[in-house]
């Protein structure tokens, strides 16, 4: 009976001390790995919170390493706090994300000061040579006529001013050059009236000075048509024996003494030229040879598949050696304008929302800039709002940053142009959390 009072008493023992214990374990649970405070030798003294992956820094991890992805983990500070806990009246730092220095040479990230400067006036486009449509004639039938004989058989013939063009018989002309003969012999005034009021009906009909005066007593034959100026017939629509009617065109006759170039400007160029803007035209065809001339005007319809406006430039021809369909480079020197805010071209960033910069702080924070940007010449834009001169932008590895860290969804974030979802809020740009990351 006493040894089994003893026992009794011995199992009641125990079971008392695996309840304590268990009471105890539940107030005194060991700590987590995220909660481990330890120093590292390559901290300089500092506290380290745990280790992270900077790819998923929401893992915690209370050693250094690689992380399950095979990414070496770096560590979190006691004394680093993310940039949600930071107070509000920190002002624009809320608005940054920290990159260490060994990282931001790793990344071979550049910078590069913003200046303010005259950027090169001189802007070179693509052009076309084509007919200055103001030499250009039609010849047309001003009767019924029949076509006799062609002096010119073939487009493109170059033909000099006073040739003939085609002989036509017309009845309507003989009659009146009939009439217009029989009253040269008048004495009256009332003749002399009529044969004023049929030399205006010759003219009226088509026929030039020289024509009446070739085809005088002359009564039946055909009538011989002139080139008005000279140039390229650059149409010829009728053939010999041809029946041609009152109004119909028979060729086309253009000059070559002037062209025009027809440059095609970006719509940010346009802006800067104005008519009377000098120009030099060179062509691959004439190497060696320049051509001066001037923007008469920029035409008002803008390129539906280029988005360029074109600029119409008048050039002297007096050899003929420029010819229409040519293919040309243009040189417009617009007036110097001021001194304006420039970057790096590789320092925008266009996201097709937006255009912005990347603008490197004091103690290794950047912070995202939208900017507007202008014209760019000779490798630099003008930064036309968001940018003042003299800060420091981003130029290389701004999109080795975008692609490890989700730069561009930060980057929305810090601008306040949206909040990202909560799970990348706590994205790196180089192993700094931008987020709480816990």
């Amino acid at each position: 009976m006493k040894r089994a009072l003893m026992m009794l008493s011995a199992a009641l023992l125990a079971i008392m001390l695996l309840l304590i214990g268990y009471f105890s374990g539940r107030h005194h649970s060991p700590p987590s790995p995220a909660s481990t405070v330890a120093s590292s030798p390559e901290s300089g003294g500092k506290k380290v919170l745990y280790w992270y992956d900077t790819m998923v820094p929401q893992q915690h991890f209370d050693k250094p390493g690689l992380s399950p992805m095979g990414m070496q983990m770096v560590p979190r500070y006691a004394d680093e706090r993310p940039a949600d806990d930071r107070p509000a009246d920190e002002g624009a730092a809320r608005d940054m994300v920290r990159i260490d220095p060994a990282t931001v040479q790793n990344l071979g990230v550049r910078t590069a000061r913003v200046e303010r400067r005259v950027l090169a006036s001189a802007i070179q486009v693509p052009g076309t040579v084509t007919w200055d449509l103001r030499q250009a004639t039609t010849i047309s039938a001003r009767v019924d006529a029949v076509i006799a004989r062609l002096d010119v058989r073939a487009p493109y013939t170059t033909i000099a001013a006073g040739a003939p063009l085609a002989e036509l018989l017309a009845p309507q002309w003989n009659s009146a050059l009939a009439e217009y003969d029989a009253l040269q012999q008048a004495q009256s005034a009332d003749a002399k009236d009529l044969r004023a009021a049929s030399r205006e009906r010759l003219q009226v009909l088509g026929l030039t000075p020289a024509d009446i005066q070739s085809s005088r007593h002359r009564s039946g034959a055909a009538i011989t048509l002139h080139a008005p100026q000279a140039g390229v017939v650059t149409t010829l629509d009728v053939r010999e024996g041809q029946r041609v009617t009152a109004g119909q065109t028979l060729m086309t006759l253009n000059g070559l003494s002037t062209v025009w170039v027809e440059a095609a400007l970006p719509q940010m160029a346009a802006s800067t030229v104005r008519s009377g803007t000098p120009v030099t035209v060179t062509v691959d065809a004439l190497a060696g040879r320049s051509f001066r001339g001037s923007v008469e005007t920029l035409l008002p319809d803008i390129d539906p598949m280029t988005r360029t406006q074109r600029a119409r430039i008048v050039l002297d021809n007096p050899d003929g050696a420029l010819s229409p369909g040519m293919f040309a480079t243009v040189q417009l020197n617009p007036a110097q304008g001021e001194a304006v805010p420039v970057v790096p071209d590789d320092a925008l960033i266009a996201t097709g929302s937006q255009t912005r910069v990347i603008v490197a702080e004091d103690g290794g924070h950047f912070r995202a800039v939208a900017v507007r940007a202008g014209r760019s010449a000779g490798g630099y834009t003008e930064i036309r709002d968001g940018l003042a001169g003299g800060e420091k932008v981003v130029v290389s590895g701004q999109f080795l940053i975008d692609s490890e860290a989700s730069l561009s969804g930060a980057l929305e974030r810090l601008n306040g142009d949206a909040t990202p979802p909560a799970a990348t809020t706590s994205a790196s740009m180089s192993g700094v959390p931008m987020g709480d990351g816990q």
